[in-house]
């Protein structure tokens, strides 16, 4: 089956998941899902523990085998490339749990993520060639102005292991960002965070969406940053789509409150 066209609906399809299944062993963690990420949007993807969401993501960036179904990135068959050329199709992410090198500075941090981004060949890096040079250079100023977009100019010196849990959140997404991407996955990014972290989590968000016109696709279970800032909404449960749509269509749409929002969030809406 083809990939679908986004020019026949007047918009530009970024991401696109076609009636692809998980399986592991006898689990069906991911059932015939669909779903279209638009570019310059903010998508969230959400349900209960276990509906399958960091599976899809998994999917997409290749960590889990999809059996069958097609995942597509600007009409590109994601199954022609292997796990580490995902990156350089412009697709970088975030993990649940921090994974930061805490014996390094956030800078280091940060800088790692450029890795996919060198051009220059082996020896270079080793004799310091004109070429290897300048890219170092990009990079270090690629890295001061995501410390900029980020608030983390004044903490470029640190060690990870001293940071403060919410900062080193922040931290990971930069270093997602040194990959230059075309679309962000951020797996449950205000997980543990306190509400004034969770706050500027979703500055940081919009930010990183509007001023750097990156698409963003977020799994989150903090209602209070998906329906503040997501464009679009997918929900899922038992690893299928239970519904999709804007906010205000999502937050009152009985199978999902019933799925997953709960009676007590319906009581707070009215």
């Amino acid at each position: 089956m083809p990939p679908f066209n986004s020019t026949n609906l007047g918009v530009e399809i970024l991401l696109e998941l076609k009636n692809v299944n998980v399986r592991f062993g006898g689990l069906h963690a991911v059932k015939d899902f669909n779903m279209m990420v638009k570019k310059g949007e903010i998508h969230s993807l959400i349900g209960p523990n276990g509906a399958g969401k960091t599976t899809v993501f998994n999917a997409i960036t290749k960590i889990v085998k999809v059996e069958t179904g097609k995942i597509f990135i600007e009409g590109q068959d994601l199954s022609r490339f292997k796990a580490h050329e995902i990156v350089k199709l412009g697709i970088s992410r975030t993990f649940q749990n921090i994974i930061l090198f805490k014996y390094m500075t956030v800078m280091e941090n940060i800088l790692i993520g450029y890795h996919s981004r060198y051009k220059s060949a082996f020896f270079n890096e080793i004799f310091g060639g004109r070429k290897y040079l300048s890219e170092r250079l990009k990079a270090f100023s690629r890295v001061l102005d995501i410390a900029d977009l980020l608030d983390l100019k004044n903490r470029l010196s640190s060690l990870a292991l001293n940071l403060p849990y919410g900062v080193q959140k922040i931290v990971e997404i930069g270093r997602a960002l040194m990959s230059e991407p075309k679309l962000l996955l951020l797996d449950e990014p205000a997980a543990g965070l306190t509400e004034n972290e969770t706050e500027e989590l979703k500055k940081i968000i919009e930010k990183i969406n509007k001023d750097w016109n990156i698409t963003v696709l977020l799994v989150e279970h903090d209602m209070s940053v998906v329906m503040n800032i997501s464009n679009q909404i997918t929900v899922m449960d038992f690893g299928r789509k239970i519904a999709e749509g804007r906010p205000e269509e999502i937050k009152s749409n009985p199978e999902v409150i019933k799925a997953y929002l709960g009676e007590k969030y319906e009581s707070s809406l009215r």
